[in-house]
């Protein structure tokens, strides 16, 4: 007897997602399957956001429905073009309507076998043809994805030095913002100098400081002027408002030549005090690692060019630790997420789905970045005074340094000591995003695992985080990085990293490079004069002559605003186009957590209503799911 199927078909709607090529669909159940059949309406069926109704018949019914095969090939003479399939529904002779999520291009001559939306682990599978899908997906995963180991077009040409700072001012007023503006009248304000450290672009180095570091010559004596009366260091200290900056990740790191001149770089130790008022103040830079006669401290008291030029130095070391932090912590990371999760997780595994959307464009723009950004050629690595070499030690240190607990907003705060900092917006907005992303996605793997046992026997899954263990952290077990997970919380745990990594942490570190940096001396990446050896020996002229050329400024300047713009097709925290869970109770979760982000959104716009410098960089409705520039 015969049966029909009706199956629907969705052609993505992003630009020349159609196609006129033929399409052909296979129905594969466990009674047998249909014959190949070419789906056309009598019409241009693949058009751009088009969704046509098709009907399959075959001499009986197939069963349980397991898979749909999808074939094109080129139509006539027509240059070939590919599609974008993103979903099919199948309505059975039985009535029952089955979900099959495709969302992916098509090219000629490709076949994709595409299995319905309810996620599966491994040892749920009850068909040996649906066990030997996954497998033979991961296989071929395995094989393409492969891991990888670690208007100023005319100053761009002018390899002069800047003259005076007007100069700087009219070369980029084109391009300002609101907070950039904000930036170029208060970058030389102490206030201003510590505010940033805390909601900057790179809010990851300060941290509490209860004891002097032994290489820093600093006395109460030398600070006591700038505490309140009546204290001392020691007891600031003790009572937690002494705060430090240590950038000895650039000690010793190799430095080049740009437009011919040598060019420098110090490796600083800041120490800042919270007064009363609640401010953060510089009070003293050491600008080497090593105490020495021909290193002194500099204090607040010193002459304005002396200090100036020291805190010139310490935006400078900041500038390029964030360079680094911000590719290895976010990029990198995420890349090696996504791979193993490409490489490791069938698209029927319920972790594929719940991450899949969050690993848009990764793989795309870290290649990019590589090609144009870093590497011997990169217009990052061409325009900061540590050069290739020097960039890559660098982030061979922040990588020796990563651990778990910094990955981990909540501990990574706990663990610098900044738990009562005032107006941390950065500390702020993060952990209540953290908080709905963590409950979210516990009740989102609460649903498929009842039980630690089931993670344990989940294979596919322990294959990630060992992947993960392997190729991200080296085998480092020092990193604290799971290398298999034991528990529900283990897992929920890890995803919530993931996920806050890739979006939140991302976009702390990315948004705010241009506000903080296109006024170029308040983030410069490249300084012509060596740190100074002694005090007094500065003047007005110092700076300009110590501030990069004016090519060198607008290079990075650019790549500042290329790294900070909002993205032309943003899909924002908690959004997915793509509906991967067709079941009732993960589709409710979802919407459940995208109010609550929706909600914290609002939240976040009536706090920066009332403070002069806003931090946007962590309302969820501009931040983007995934590392996608």
């Amino acid at each position: 007897m015969e049966a029909i199927y009706e199956v629907e078909v969705t052609t993505g709607s992003m630009t020349q997602a159609g196609t006129f090529d033929k399409i052909f669909i296979t129905l594969i159940g466990t009674q047998g399957q249909s014959e190949r059949t070419k789906l056309d309406s009598y019409g241009r069926d693949f058009k751009t956001g088009m969704k046509v109704k098709y009907k399959v018949t075959t001499r009986f019914t197939l069963g349980n429905l397991l898979l749909i095969r999808l074939e094109k090939d080129n139509f006539i003479f027509l240059p070939e073009n590919d599609w974008f399939c993103s979903l099919l529904n199948v309505r059975t002779p039985e009535k029952d309507m089955i979900y099959f999520p495709c969302y992916r291009w098509m090219g000629e001559g490709e076949v994709i076998e595409l299995r319905e939306a309810k996620a599966t682990k491994i040892y749920d599978e009850k068909y040996s043809q649906l066990k030997e899908h996954r497998k033979n997906e991961l296989t071929l995963n395995k094989q393409v994805y492969q891991l990888r180991e670690i208007k100023m077009k005319k100053l761009v040409k002018k390899p002069d030095q800047w003259v005076q700072m007007e100069d700087m001012k009219s070369a980029f007023w084109s391009s300002r913002t609101t907070v950039s503006e904000y930036v170029q009248l208060h970058w030389m304000d102490d206030e201003f100098f510590g505010y940033q450290l805390l909601n900057g672009p790179n809010p990851m180095m300060l941290r509490r400081c209860s004891e002097l570091p032994l290489n820093f010559a600093v006395n109460d004596g030398m600070v006591q002027p700038f505490l309140e009366s009546g204290t001392s260091l020691t007891l600031e200290m003790k009572q937690g408002n002494i705060f430090l900056c240590d950038y000895k990740r650039l000690a010793d790191l190799p430095t080049q030549f740009i437009n011919g001149k040598q060019q420098y770089v110090a490796a600083p130790l800041c120490l800042l005090y919270k007064n009363q008022m609640g401010k953060l103040l510089p009070i003293a830079i050491q600008l080497q690692q090593q105490a020495s006669d021909d290193n002194p401290v500099f204090l607040p008291s010193d002459c304005e060019y002396d200090w100036q030029l020291a805190k010139l130095y310490v935006r400078n070391a900041d500038c390029l630790e964030h360079q680094a932090s911000f590719y290895l912590r976010t990029h990198l990371l995420a890349e090696t997420f996504t791979v193993s999760l490409l490489r490791n997780l069938p698209a029927v595994h319920p972790i594929h789905k719940l991450l899949m959307p969050h690993t848009r464009y990764t793989l795309q723009i870290n290649t990019l970045i590589r090609d144009r950004l870093l590497g011997p050629e990169g217009a990052v690595t061409q325009n900061t005074s540590i050069g290739d070499e020097g960039m890559t030690d660098l982030m061979k240190k922040v990588l020796s340094d990563l651990t778990y607990s910094s990955l981990c907003l909540l501990e990574d705060i706990s663990d610098r000591g900044l738990e009562s900092i005032p107006n941390f917006f950065y500390r702020d907005d993060g952990l209540q995003i953290w908080g709905l992303i963590n409950e979210f996605v516990r009740s989102m793997v609460e649903f498929y695992y009842q039980s630690d046992g089931d993670v344990q026997k989940d294979t596919e899954l322990q294959d990630w985080i060992k992947e993960i263990f392997i190729h991200g952290f080296l085998e480092q077990s020092s990193t604290g990085i799971p290398q298999c997970f034991s528990t529900v919380e283990e897992v929920i745990k890890f995803v919530t990293m993931v996920i806050f990594t890739v979006s939140a942490q991302h976009s702390a570190l990315r948004a705010g490079q241009f506000d903080y940096g296109s006024w170029f001396p308040n983030a410069p990446g490249s300084l012509k004069r060596p740190p100074p050896t002694s005090k007094g020996s500065s003047d007005k002229n110092t700076l300009l002559d110590t501030l990069p050329d004016m090519n060198t400024s607008a290079y990075l300047v650019s790549v500042f605003w290329l790294l900070s713009k909002p993205s032309s097709d943003l899909v924002s925290l908690g959004q997915y186009p793509e509906d991967y869970f067709c079941q009732m109770a993960p589709q409710k979760m979802i919407k459940g957590h995208q109010a609550e982000l929706s909600f914290l959104s609002e939240s976040i716009k009536d706090r920066n209503a009332g403070i002069q410098v806003p931090y946007t960089y962590m309302c969820p409705d501009t931040i983007s799911n995934s590392v996608s520039i």
